[in-house]
């Protein structure tokens, strides 16, 4: 055995999408000697700008050598059939081998050389490699993320000799652009890593990201400030380096009255910088960035142009904040009306007003407790900075600029923040009235018109925006009738479409949305452990559109199914459901007649109303509850088990107390058992049978006034 070195040295492959390329190769190059079955130890990969590293542990020597049976058609086959089944097998008619009137193909596979299978490996990996974009160069047929220019592949100490459209595998490589001229020749996995590092080449992915991160963390705190740590910025630093060198430098303090967000994204996104902040937590007029050279001079003139380019930067990133600031909030906003939000719905302008309106009610009807002119006057303002020069800008700021201006223009602070906060995850409440309206009515609105995700496809982030939803809900403990909500947010749409087909389409979308979130809440939890048949369980009762009071339930329920009680409880409960479905059972049979002698019925009849003879209620009642017609100590049992259980569940429920209403159903754990044990249900006598499939009915309805056992798994 022997370890394997592989080197794809190319021009500079993008930061973003080296992590990718690291996957593909180690899984192309897996599949690729799985296939031809030869064994290998444990694979590394790592990359620099400049090349495409794998190192596979204790590769064999040669493959095994194998033999395949194929079977074929049966030898009175026709032609055809015959014919296809040579071609697939690459034999004569005479190699293969006839077994009880069936045709089969034996074929035997010598063991293959390392050295082959690993050169059609690479052959493999280089053709099929998905970049997210590649290119070709020159008159060759290659194609690769930037222009290949050289291949290590080394088994051992031994070359792997391959050829790609001219480019020939050796053990020859390069080192450092800057730091080393002229070829490295390495000895094989061994010593590929040591030998490039003495020539200023980090290999390691990793060990690049940690000099940046402890070396800017160094270069900040020399000049007693702290680093503004960004994990993406140190990977993505780390991708465009070979020898990373981390270096101070400093920018005018007058920048710093541009917002802090502005400066950070300036140097993050536009110089791949890192921010520092001071002492008391404020950002500080300093910067770290990341060299590719270790500089005679300490990085002094690096430093220097850096510095020049971001001033640059940072100024324009001024004259667009001071320009935002002689424009009213309010005046911008004015212009919303002449952009299109979706050609189907309107304008920016007409989201706004939908938005405004949701979030007052949401106000009003007590889900949020917070002044609903502010409410309402956030909600108006929210999408003006859409058309500022700073947005246009920076795009990633929208919302962030909103807030600025609109706390440097006067307007109340409950304003000013929920402007900010409207595209996350807010717990003020005028914040969150704003943030869930607008989540809200992008729903409703793109459901109204047919636009809903679809497989992979969610073009308007949809899905994202109903998690968002739902977490603002949850994380802020919203009792709100998501139904409601649901349809307040399609009316608001219908009322400006004004067409006789609105309230059609409302009461067709309002469940389709409905159960969008169902499907939503339901990857949502996915993470927090719970699962997804519970939550059908609660979503099936059909008046629970409360998350709050929907995600208690369903906690309790899986902390009862999960007991030896509830996972006993469950099982009569199908039982008892599947006796119930299997006669058809719908309920007592003086329900029917009562139908059948043509008296109205309402859904609301209480048998007792009309009686007023004493005693006759008691006997009546007594009846209803079955306790007259039951003979057998078990129903008997049962039924009192019922009558002390129910009320107690009832109350539990009324005060939201789930894990209680489980603790009164779990009482009749033991009963329904003995019932099943010594009760025969489909009883000759048609009283009796009647009985107890009431009986088994009453106990199937008070299981399910907390959730529809139905819908549970197991």
């Amino acid at each position: 055995m022997a370890d394997f070195l592989l080197e794809l040295l190319s021009e500079e492959i993008p930061a973003r999408m080296q992590a990718g390329a690291r996957n593909a190769l180690a899984r192309l190059f897996a599949e690729c000697t799985s296939a031809a079955g030869l064994e290998t130890g444990p694979i590394d990969v790592r990359s620099t700008p400049r090349r495409l590293v794998l190192i596979a542990r204790d590769v064999a020597v040669a493959t095994h050598a194998s033999r395949e049976e194929i079977k074929g058609p049966r030898s009175p086959a026709p032609p055809q059939a015959l014919d296809g089944f040579l071609r697939k097998t690459g034999l004569a008619r005479e190699q293969l081998e006839e077994r009880d009137g069936v045709l089969f193909a034996v074929i035997d596979r010598p063991g293959k050389a390392a050295g082959d299978v690993l050169a059609e490996t690479i052959r493999r990996i280089v053709s099929d490699f998905p970049w997210p974009k590649s290119m070709r160069w020159g008159d060759g047929s290659l194609r690769w993320v930037r222009p290949l220019h050289g291949i290590v592949a080394m088994l051992g100490e031994d070359i792997v000799p391959v050829e790609i459209d001219g480019i020939v595998s050796g053990a020859s490589t390069v080192g450092h652009r800057f730091h080393h001229s002229g070829p490295i020749t390495v000895g094989g996995a061994s010593d590929y890593a040591q030998k490039l590092r003495a020539c200023h080449v980090i290999v390691d992915h990793e060990d690049r990201e940690r000099i940046i991160r402890d070396g800017a963390a160094a270069a900040a705190a020399g000049a007693g400030l702290a680093l503004l740590l960004d994990e993406g910025l140190v990977v993505e630093n780390a991708g465009l380096t070979e020898w990373p060198v981390a270096l101070l430098g400093r920018f005018d303090e007058k920048f710093l009255d541009v917002p802090r967000e502005v400066i950070v994204l300036t140097m993050r996104t536009n110089q791949k910088y890192f921010a520092c902040t001071a002492s008391d937590g404020g950002l500080a007029p300093a910067f770290v960035c990341v060299a590719n050279i270790a500089a005679s001079d300490g990085g002094e003139a690096i430093v220097e142009g850096n510095r020049r380019v971001l001033a640059a930067r940072l100024a324009d990133a001024r004259f667009f904040w001071e320009q935002d600031h002689k424009v009213p909030l309010q005046e911008q906003a004015k212009k919303l009306g002449g952009i299109v939000f979706h050609e189907k719905l309107g304008t920016l302008a007409e989201k706004v007003e939908r938005i405004a309106k949701l979030a007052r009610w949401l106000v009003e009807t007590g889900v949020l407790t917070a002044d609903p002119d502010q409410v309402e006057r956030a909600a108006r303002l929210a999408k003006a900075d859409l058309v500022t020069g700073m947005v246009g800008e920076f795009p990633e700021l929208q919302g962030v600029i909103g807030g600025y201006l609109a706390e440097a223009q006067g307007e109340p602070k409950a304003v000013a923040e929920a402007i900010r906060d409207q595209y996350g995850t807010p717990s003020e409440p005028a914040s969150a009235a704003v943030a869930l309206a607008d989540r809200l009515d992008t729903i409703c609105a793109f459901f109204g018109i047919g636009q809903k995700p679809t497989g992979s496809k969610d073009p308007f982030a949809l899905r994202r925006a109903a998690i968002g939803s739902i977490e603002l809900i949850v994380g802020n403990g919203l009792r709100i009738s998501l139904t409601e909500a649901i349809r307040g947010a399609l009316a608001n749409r219908a009322g400006q479409c004004k067409d006789s087909a609105s309230a059609h389409r409302l009461d067709r979308t309002a469940p389709e949305v409905l159960d969008f979130f169902a499907d939503r809440l339901k990857v949502q939890q996915r993470e927090a452990g719970v699962r997804h048949d519970l939550i059908d369980a609660v979503f099936a009762l059909g008046s629970e559109d409360d998350l709050v009071r929907l995600l208690a339930r369903v906690n309790a329920l899986q902390n009862f199914v999960a007991t030896e009680e509830g996972a006993d409880l469950l099982t009569a409960y199908k039982r008892a459901a599947n006796i119930l479905k299997k006669e058809n059972w719908t309920g007592p049979q003086v329900m029917s007649s009562r139908a059948e002698q043509g008296i109205p019925q309402t859904g609301e009849e209480d048998p007792l109303v009309l009686v007023e003879e004493p005693g006759l209620r008691e006997v009546i009642a007594e009846m209803a509850s079955g306790e007259a017609g039951a003979d057998l100590p078990e129903e008997k049992a049962l039924i009192t088990a019922l009558d002390a259980a129910e009320p107690k569940a009832a109350a539990a429920i009324e005060q939201e107390d789930f894990t209680g209403a489980m603790t009164a159903l779990a009482l009749l754990r033991g009963p329904i058992d003995e019932f099943f044990d010594h009760v025969t249900v489909n009883d000759p006598d048609p009283a009796k049978r009647e009985q107890r499939l009431n009986l088994l009915m009453r106990f199937r309805d008070a299981v399910n006034a907390v959730a529809d056992f139905s819908k549970i798994e197991g």
